[in-house]
This record gives structure tokens, C-alpha cells and sequence, in this order.
């Protein structure tokens, strides 16, 4: 896995999303809300419900919190008007960027998006133009300190993960993304919160760029995830182990 740059891409989501950790809650909420808005606050027969949850839970979320959204978006009021938006494009140096939001103003996220897009150098297409560069998996993270490489990649295959990769950081537990809530589940009752967890675009074929540009892109990303109605953000940048040091 030398100078590959999957890890030390977790390692730097890890670091955002620590910064983060409130806001990230907020469209936790909001997944959580649409979720019960759209088919109830039982779990066992709302599967989108139960991902939401099951994905908060992993990130720490407050019990408290999860239970409220649910009740909002139960009562209806909140949920009602939420529509799934994705937005794709490309940054700096050609690096290619899915947006994926939740909103109540389609124009206004649409406007928000294109000019974070243009401030950073990059350009938005349609809908579909990168999107073939990418497959859609479920992706589980821990840290190496639960458990042994060997302890995780048993267990991850046995409640039906696809794959398990390790370095010295982070075990990376992929699954199916049918699979992803049940993997989910398993894992974080059996070693506890996850470093990161999510339905995510993994790239084919990652993009390693030099220092100014990957500078740039991590800038439009960041900018692109302060948006309110943004969900996610995933691209193909491959952060390499000497470009990673640089960043630090």
C-alpha cells in the first residue's frame, strides 16, 4: 500500500469530520427526519429509517438527538418537502466530485452548489457525467485499536461484509450497499463507534494531483460540505503519503 492514498484519505476525513462533529449531527437529523417522514418511526419495517439510524449511532450521536428527529419527522413537521439531489462535476485538475443534498429549494441548492463550484476552479455538469467513474459500496471504519487485522477481517466476512483492508491506522470494512446496514449493526455492537461509516462513490481509478491543486480541491470540498442542504461529498482525489505529509 505504499504512497497508495485510500488511508491516508480516511485519516484526513477523519480529521474534517472531527472539526466538525455538530454540524455533521445536523444532517445526521435531517436523513433521520426525511427517513421517519417518509416511512414511519418503525424501524423494523422502514429500512431507510434504520440505516439512518444505525449510521448516526456509529458516529456518536446523542441518543437524545436521534430520538428527537425521529419524532419530528414522525409528526410531521419536519421531512415534508425534502427532495434528493446530486450534483456532479469536476475541480481543480480535473478531479472528478459528487454532491449528494437534501433540500427544500432545489434553485437554491442548485445556485449554492454551481457557485462553490466556480469560486474553486471547477465545473459542474450533469447529472451523470462522473458518476460512471464511481461504484456505490458501504464503508465501515475503525480504528486498529478495537481489534487485530486478523479479528476484523473474520468477523467483518462473517455478518457479510464484501472485503476488509488494514494498515497501521484504520480498518476499512466495505460491504454491498444492500448489505451495508446489516455490516453496520454487527460490527458496532461488537467493537463499539466507528471512526466513519456511510454509503459512499468510491473512485475507480483515484487522481493524485500536486500540492496547490490538491490544496484547492480539499478547499472547494470543504466549502461544498459547509453548504446546509449538502449531505456528502465524494471524489477521486488520491492523497499520496508524500502529498498527505505535506497537508500536515
Amino acid at each position: 500500500m505504499a504512497g497508495h492514498s485510500k488511508f491516508k484519505n480516511i485519516m484526513h476525513r477523519k480529521g474534517a469530520q472531527d472539526a466538525k462533529r455538530s454540524k455533521q449531527f445536523a444532517k445526521f437529523s435531517k436523513e433521520i427526519m426525511v427517513a421517519a417522514k417518509m416511512g414511519g418511526d418503525d424501524m423494523s419495517s422502514n429500512s431507510r429509517l434504520r440505516l439512518a439510524v444505525a449510521t448516526a449511532r456509529a458516529s456518536s450521536m446523542p441518543k437524545d438527538n436521534i430520538e428527537r428527529a425521529i419524532k419530528k419527522g414522525a409528526g410531521g413537521a419536519d421531512g415534508d418537502n425534502f427532495t434528493e439531489m446530486r450534483y456532479e462535476g469536476y475541480a481543480t485538475g480535473g478531479i472528478a466530485v459528487i454532491v449528494e443534498a437534501l433540500t427544500d429549494n432545489k434553485n437554491r441548492t442548485a445556485s449554492d452548489v454551481r457557485s462553490t463550484f466556480s469560486k474553486h476552479g471547477g465545473n459542474l455538469g450533469e447529472t451523470g457525467s462522473v458518476g460512471f467513474m464511481f461504484d456505490r459500496v458501504g464503508e465501515v471504519v475503525f480504528e486498529t485499536s478495537v481489534a487485530s487485522a486478523d479479528e476484523m477481517f473474520e468477523f467483518a466476512l462473517e455478518v457479510g461484509a464484501s472485503d476488509v483492508e488494514s494498515d497501521e491506522d484504520v480498518h476499512i470494512i466495505t460491504t454491498e450497499p444492500a448489505d451495508f446496514g446489516g455490516v453496520l449493526e454487527a460490527l458496532s455492537e461488537k467493537f463499539g463507534n466507528t471512526t466513519e461509516a456511510g454509503l459512499k462513490w468510491r473512485p475507480q481509478t483515484p487522481t493524485a494531483l500536486d500540492l496547490g491543486k490538491t490544496e484547492s480541491v480539499l478547499k472547494m470540498v470543504e466549502k461544498l460540505e459547509d453548504l446546509d442542504d449538502v449531505q456528502a461529498v465524494h471524489t477521486n482525489l488520491d492523497i499520496t503519503d508524500e502529498i498527505a505529509e505535506q497537508l500536515e
